[in-house]
Protein backbone atom coordinates (compact mmCIF):
# COMPACT_ATOMS: atom_id res chain seq x y z
CA UNK A 1 0.00 0.00 0.00
CA UNK A 2 2.62 2.48 1.11
CA UNK A 3 4.43 2.15 -2.43
CA UNK A 4 1.53 3.10 -4.08
CA UNK A 5 0.87 6.10 -2.25
CA UNK A 6 4.60 6.50 -2.91
CA UNK A 7 4.23 6.28 -6.59
CA UNK A 8 0.81 8.99 -6.94
CA UNK A 9 2.27 11.21 -5.02
CA UNK A 10 5.63 10.96 -7.06
CA UNK A 11 3.42 11.34 -9.89
CA UNK A 12 1.77 14.39 -8.98
CA UNK A 13 4.92 16.21 -8.33
CA UNK A 14 5.95 15.41 -11.68
CA UNK A 15 2.38 16.55 -12.37
CA UNK A 16 2.80 19.93 -11.10
CA UNK A 17 6.32 20.66 -12.06
CA UNK A 18 4.78 20.16 -15.63
CA UNK A 19 2.24 22.23 -15.21
CA UNK A 20 4.78 24.75 -13.78
CA UNK A 21 6.74 24.58 -16.71
CA UNK A 22 3.64 25.22 -19.03
CA UNK A 23 2.83 27.97 -17.23
CA UNK A 24 6.45 29.81 -17.86
CA UNK A 25 6.17 28.28 -21.19
CA UNK A 26 2.58 29.94 -21.89
CA UNK A 27 4.23 33.29 -20.04
CA UNK A 28 7.05 33.49 -21.80
CA UNK A 29 5.40 33.22 -25.41
CA UNK A 30 2.94 35.58 -24.33
CA UNK A 31 5.01 38.10 -22.75
CA UNK A 32 5.14 40.82 -25.92
CA UNK A 33 0.77 40.29 -26.13
CA UNK A 34 -0.10 43.29 -25.32
CA UNK A 35 -3.72 42.19 -24.48
CA UNK A 36 -1.90 39.92 -22.08
CA UNK A 37 -0.15 42.06 -20.34
CA UNK A 38 -3.39 44.59 -19.77
CA UNK A 39 -5.35 41.87 -18.64
CA UNK A 40 -2.40 41.46 -15.51
CA UNK A 41 -3.46 44.65 -14.27
CA UNK A 42 -7.58 43.64 -13.59
CA UNK A 43 -7.87 42.83 -10.31
CA UNK A 44 -8.25 39.05 -9.88
CA UNK A 45 -6.94 38.01 -13.18
CA UNK A 46 -3.28 35.89 -12.72
CA UNK A 47 -1.55 34.82 -15.95
CA UNK A 48 -3.47 31.63 -15.91
CA UNK A 49 -6.46 33.37 -16.35
CA UNK A 50 -5.27 35.96 -18.64
CA UNK A 51 -3.28 33.43 -20.79
CA UNK A 52 -6.88 31.88 -21.68
CA UNK A 53 -8.78 34.81 -22.16
CA UNK A 54 -6.01 36.30 -24.29
CA UNK A 55 -5.22 32.95 -26.39
CA UNK A 56 -9.27 31.88 -26.69
CA UNK A 57 -11.14 35.20 -27.00
CA UNK A 58 -11.04 36.67 -30.58
CA UNK A 59 -12.62 40.24 -29.35
CA UNK A 60 -13.09 41.73 -32.87
CA UNK A 61 -15.79 38.74 -32.94
CA UNK A 62 -17.53 40.68 -30.07
CA UNK A 63 -19.06 43.69 -30.76
CA UNK A 64 -19.88 44.71 -27.16
CA UNK A 65 -19.53 42.70 -23.77
CA UNK A 66 -22.74 41.02 -23.75
CA UNK A 67 -21.87 38.68 -26.32
CA UNK A 68 -18.90 38.02 -24.83
CA UNK A 69 -20.39 37.35 -21.54
CA UNK A 70 -22.85 34.91 -23.73
CA UNK A 71 -19.79 33.04 -25.61
CA UNK A 72 -18.51 32.76 -21.68
CA UNK A 73 -20.88 30.83 -20.48
CA UNK A 74 -22.20 33.50 -17.98
CA UNK A 75 -25.23 35.98 -19.88
CA UNK A 76 -28.37 34.56 -18.17
CA UNK A 77 -30.84 33.05 -20.00
CA UNK A 78 -34.61 33.91 -20.24
CA UNK A 79 -37.05 31.11 -21.03
CA UNK A 80 -40.45 32.84 -22.37
CA UNK A 81 -43.33 31.42 -23.51
CA UNK A 82 -45.33 33.72 -25.74
CA UNK A 83 -45.64 37.25 -23.72
CA UNK A 84 -44.88 35.46 -20.42
CA UNK A 85 -40.91 35.03 -18.97
CA UNK A 86 -40.96 32.15 -16.94
CA UNK A 87 -37.75 32.37 -15.35
CA UNK A 88 -34.36 33.93 -15.46
CA UNK A 89 -31.59 31.40 -14.96
CA UNK A 90 -27.79 30.81 -15.65
CA UNK A 91 -26.99 29.82 -18.80
CA UNK A 92 -25.68 25.90 -19.39
CA UNK A 93 -23.90 27.16 -22.89
CA UNK A 94 -20.80 28.80 -24.07
CA UNK A 95 -16.88 27.98 -23.28
CA UNK A 96 -17.12 25.47 -19.77
CA UNK A 97 -13.45 26.69 -19.19
CA UNK A 98 -13.22 30.08 -19.40
CA UNK A 99 -16.58 30.25 -17.26
CA UNK A 100 -15.53 28.85 -14.36
CA UNK A 101 -12.09 30.55 -14.35
CA UNK A 102 -14.04 33.78 -14.44
CA UNK A 103 -16.31 32.80 -11.88
CA UNK A 104 -13.35 31.36 -9.59
CA UNK A 105 -11.13 34.18 -10.02
CA UNK A 106 -13.57 36.52 -8.49
CA UNK A 107 -13.64 34.44 -4.86
CA UNK A 108 -11.05 36.69 -3.83
CA UNK A 109 -12.60 39.95 -4.91
CA UNK A 110 -15.69 39.15 -3.05
CA UNK A 111 -13.99 39.24 0.34
CA UNK A 112 -12.10 42.62 -0.49
CA UNK A 113 -13.89 46.27 0.15
CA UNK A 114 -13.30 47.45 -3.16
CA UNK A 115 -16.15 47.84 -6.00
CA UNK A 116 -16.58 43.76 -7.07
CA UNK A 117 -16.75 43.31 -2.86
CA UNK A 118 -19.45 46.00 -2.35
CA UNK A 119 -21.44 44.66 -5.48
CA UNK A 120 -21.46 40.98 -4.12
CA UNK A 121 -22.37 42.05 -0.80
CA UNK A 122 -25.29 44.34 -2.34
CA UNK A 123 -26.71 41.20 -4.84
CA UNK A 124 -25.97 39.01 -0.93
CA UNK A 125 -28.46 41.52 0.34
CA UNK A 126 -31.34 41.00 -2.26
CA UNK A 127 -31.55 37.74 -1.46
CA UNK A 128 -29.35 36.22 -4.19
CA UNK A 129 -27.29 32.60 -3.29
CA UNK A 130 -23.26 32.73 -3.06
CA UNK A 131 -23.82 30.48 -6.80
CA UNK A 132 -25.34 33.53 -8.19
CA UNK A 133 -23.92 36.65 -6.76
CA UNK A 134 -20.42 35.30 -7.91
CA UNK A 135 -21.95 34.85 -11.54
CA UNK A 136 -22.95 38.69 -11.00
CA UNK A 137 -19.65 39.46 -9.81
CA UNK A 138 -17.81 37.81 -12.74
CA UNK A 139 -20.42 39.45 -15.25
CA UNK A 140 -19.69 43.19 -13.89
CA UNK A 141 -15.96 42.29 -14.24
CA UNK A 142 -15.83 41.12 -17.88
CA UNK A 143 -17.64 44.81 -18.58
CA UNK A 144 -13.74 45.97 -17.46
CA UNK A 145 -12.44 42.46 -19.15
CA UNK A 146 -13.99 43.32 -22.39
CA UNK A 147 -13.24 46.85 -22.42
CA UNK A 148 -9.00 46.27 -21.56
CA UNK A 149 -9.57 43.59 -24.29
CA UNK A 150 -11.15 45.90 -27.03
CA UNK A 151 -8.69 49.17 -26.35
CA UNK A 152 -5.63 47.15 -25.12
CA UNK A 153 -4.88 49.77 -22.19
CA UNK A 154 -4.33 48.57 -19.07
CA UNK A 155 -7.52 48.60 -16.06
CA UNK A 156 -8.28 51.93 -13.93
CA UNK A 157 -10.50 52.20 -11.26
Amino acid sequence: MSANIRFLAARISEALDEAGALEAETAALLEGDETYACLLTVPGIGPRTAAQLAVSVDIGRFPDHDHLASYCGIAPRVRSSGTSVRSVRASRRGDARLKSLLIFSCNSLVRSSGRYGEYYRACRARGMGHGRALKAVARKRLRAIYAVMRDRVPYRE
